[in-house]
């Protein structure tokens, strides 16, 4: 960081925390506002689903990939989930080209928890033979304009893409092969979770941070809630701490945001 960046910093910092004092943020949001959201959903013609979100000029991209595979030695008679992230170069000047970085796996990872821990998908009607073939889900992530919050853009678009997924309906011939229909099915999509981030600036909680809210955050957490305002996944992020009483905030924030999004942004899609 150059001395000149770090007094913008300084000085940007500054500002955040005078508005937030008087419950403001700079794009004039209250605390716990999103910015404009939209899911666009089957973009990309090639992929078993796909979406496109925009949070704020936060964009993010998800394709599905459905391939038959094994199964995991653990569990022989369900299908698999594999979630990748990239940061794409021209999406900031922070990310780099090469092997995933730290931040994509920490977001792979958080995208995974929730869909996998709320059982989003119904894994065992992915089995095609015990033990032998099952169906591999990819879900691919690619971070076109990192604007902040890209733990929620991506969850959201992830969700949307494998509601949005559709694969052949088959038949396992006696040799145990597949034969393949002309009809296509939808993905066995049961349950819809939503990651809600919050950041803790000065002792206060804001939703969906923007990058320039990020730069000033002490700590954050991202919750991830299901269909039936259950938690299924909780993440924490940054060096600060949140207290009991903050940690139940959170939460009780989270579900309110989560149940606006389902009804307002996937309910569309969930009918589709």
């Amino acid at each position: 960081m150059t001395a000149s960046h770090g007094i913008v910093t300084k000085v940007k910092k500054k500002r955040i925390s005078e508005l937030l004092i008087q419950d403001k943020r700079l794009d004039g949001r209250g605390l716990t506002d999103y910015r404009e959201t939209k899911v666009e959903v089957g973009l990309i013609e090639k992929a078993a689903g796909s979406a496109l979100v925009s949070l704020g000029d936060t964009k993010v991209m998800a394709g599905v990939k459905i391939e038959v595979g094994s199964p995991y030695p653990d569990t022989p008679e369900e299908g698999v989930l594999i979630v990748n992230a990239e940061l794409v170069p021209l999406a900031s000047p922070s990310f780099e080209p090469g092997p995933p970085s730290e931040d994509s796996i920490e977001l792979a990872r958080v995208v995974d928890r929730g869909i996998r821990e709320s059982k989003a998908i119904d894994t065992s009607k992915l089995c095609v033979v015990p033990g032998k073939k099952v169906f591999l889900v990819y879900v691919d992530i690619y971070v076109l304009d990192h604007d902040g919050n890209l733990f929620d853009a991506s969850a959201l678009a992830s969700i949307s893409a494998l509601l949005n997924a559709k694969m052949r309906e088959y038949v396992v011939r006696e040799d145990g092969e597949l034969e393949f229909k002309e009809n296509f099915v939808k993905l066995p999509v049961r349950n819809y979770p939503v990651e809600i981030t919050m950041a803790k600036i000065d002792e206060k909680l804001i939703v969906d941070p923007s990058l320039e809210e990020e730069i000033a955050t002490d700590a954050q957490i991202t919750i991830a809630i299901d269909k039936d305002d259950k938690i299924c996944a909780i993440q924490k992020s940054k060096p600060g701490t949140f207290t009991f009483d903050e940690v139940v905030e959170a939460a009780r924030i989270a579900r309110t945001k989560a149940r606006e999004i389902r009804e307002n942004i996937l309910k569309g899609i969930i009918d589709e």
